[in-house]
């Protein structure tokens, strides 16, 4: 008995010296440092050509001062004028955890909890399911685990609904899993985080973002409305591939206020050196110049995981979703982060245990903002540095060669449609409301949204239809429009695949008998 009890105090010795030397944080010396950000610099500048980014800006923060800042490449495609380390970017989803932050304070201030039930704020609240209505928390509402599809009805921003369209429309919106089951990223329910935020404040989500966050960090360069965005004097294009090359979009693009719609899900305008603050607030735990603006407990609410996004190996790490963070399992250290994706791609991530965190923006969206972070990291570390960039290029040459022979063969013999006359009226759902067919230039043509977006149909086979249109994209081979007909050749219905996340949420039903005479004025 007494040798077992010696073992088993050796051990407990042995892990205690294990937890004893973990306290001594990994970090490079000066010197290393220094190698390590003239190493990246290198490699984050090459790595931009090839993936062909306009223009990219990064900044480093260690123990609260930014060592690094720089910008890389041009605000435009095709011009001369430098990004730099102050240039303006959309910075996307990563606005989330600004949202969930001005959450936190309300907690603090004892406005709410997190475990109060969302109609007990917000009445007129409502989910598809009405227990699941009756039990959703607040901390629900960033958590990413509604049992809604994944990224449910995010269209419906950029046809140009508003935000009160876009709250209702979730409660038509069916759950393909159980209430907290399993991970789906949404944005539509981070609109009922900021209308709680707005009745215990009485001002409009952008005024408290610049009230409470903003102007007591120190970032005066950011934003979160369109307009501030259009006015910005140092602010970078949005980009879009078209075909092998990469342009740049219009001032007056269309559909550049859908981020804006979409508020405290995406809409923050910043750049490097205001991000840089914000990093260095999270990593001290809601801290600045002395002042705790939100409370340890709370900035431990935020950071810490409440749903599994993924559960892998080695290489694929265990992921967990925060609010509006994710916490990824990582040697020596985990990682928090979360990345951004307007026209434009943001990564933001840092370690806390190492007190050192990193901002890319980039003017187009490409994976390679993830993969430059995680590398400085591994670097800082004292990881080899892999080449992370060829191999995800490697990767994504593969996954276009494999979409190209697995794409929809366009048929050698395509079965006739019916006469277009047929097809055209007016058609329906209770998520993205009443949308309009009919002919232009011997073409079907839809008209949906408030924006009448228009999305011409190209005969595929029988009532089958390709769909083109500036919302999808240009290479719109396997974005299909299917008209369902019954016995008596009466069409009853048509699917939009490219909207239809679960079983019905791109079915239109049709409404009305209608004849070539209909047009989108009479929508």
């Amino acid at each position: 008995m007494k040798k077992i009890l010696a073992v088993l105090l050796a051990v407990l010795m042995l892990q205690a010296g294990v937890l004893f030397a973990q306290d001594k944080v990994v970090k490079p010396t000066d010197d290393e440092l220094k190698k390590i950000l003239v190493d990246f610099d290198q490699y984050a500048a090459k790595a931009m050509v090839d993936w062909k980014i306009p223009g990219m800006s990064i900044g480093i923060v260690q123990d609260g001062k930014l060592i690094f800042a720089k910008g890389f490449g041009v605000k435009t495609s095709g011009s001369n004028d430098p990004v730099k380390e102050n240039t303006i970017f959309q910075i996307g989803s990563t606005s989330k955890a600004f949202t969930a932050t001005l959450a936190a304070m309300l907690v603090d201030e004892r406005k709410l909890k997190w475990e109060d039930k969302v109609i007990d704020h917000a009445p007129d609240f409502m989910m598809y399911d009405p227990w699941v209505t009756r039990e959703y928390q607040i901390v629900d509402l960033m958590s990413q685990r509604s049992g809604m599809p994944g990224y449910a009805a995010d269209f419906l921003f950029l046809l140009g609904f508003d935000r009160s369209y876009i709250k209702h429309a979730i409660r038509n919106i069916k759950p393909v899993t159980s209430f907290r089951a399993k991970y789906a990223y949404q944005n539509g329910l981070w609109l009922v985080a900021s209308d709680i935020i707005e009745k215990y404040t009485g001002k409009a989500w952008e005024q408290v973002l610049k009230e409470r966050i903003f102007n007591p960090l120190g970032m005066p360069d950011s934003s979160a409305d369109k307009q501030s965005f259009l006015n910005a004097k140092n602010v970078s294009s949005l980009h879009v591939a078209e075909g092998d090359k990469i342009s740049a979009l219009p001032k007056d693009w269309a559909f550049l206020d859908w981020s804006y719609i979409a508020g405290p899900a995406g809409a923050i305008n910043s750049n490097v050196v205001d991000i840089a603050k914000w990093l260095t607030f999270q990593m001290n735990n809601g801290k600045v110049n002395d002042k705790q603006l939100v409370s340890e407990a709370n900035m431990q609410v935020i950071h810490s995981p409440k749903t599994i996004v993924n559960l892998g190996s080695e290489v694929h790490k265990n992921i967990f979703y925060c609010l509006g963070w994710l916490y990824m399992e990582h040697s020596p250290y985990p990682i928090i982060w979360h990345n951004g994706g307007t026209q434009m791609k943001t990564m933001i991530a840092y370690v806390p245990e190492q007190k050192i965190g990193i901002v890319i923006l980039s003017n187009y969206v490409t994976e390679l903002p993830e993969l430059l972070a995680f590398r400085f990291i591994d670097q800082y570390a004292g990881k080899p540095a892999k080449d992370l960039s060829a191999e995800a290029l490697a990767e994504l040459e593969k996954m276009k060669k494999e979409i190209k022979t697995k794409g929809p063969a366009t048929p050698k013999h395509p079965l006739t449609a019916m006469p277009l006359e047929k097809y055209i009226g007016d058609y329906s759902n209770d998520v993205y409301g009443k949308i309009n067919i009919y002919v232009v230039d011997g073409k079907l043509t839809i008209a949906i949204g408030p924006k009448k977006v228009k999305m011409t149909l190209n005969h595929w086979d029988k009532d089958i239809f390709a769909v083109n249109s500036s919302v999808f994209g240009s290479d719109l081979e396997s974005v299909f429009a299917i008209f369902q007909v019954d016995p008596q050749g009466k069409v009853t219905s048509i699917t939009l695949d490219a909207l239809n996340q679960n079983d019905d949420l791109g079915v239109f039903k049709r409404v009305e008998e209608d004849t070539a005479k209909n047009s989108p004025q009479n929508s």
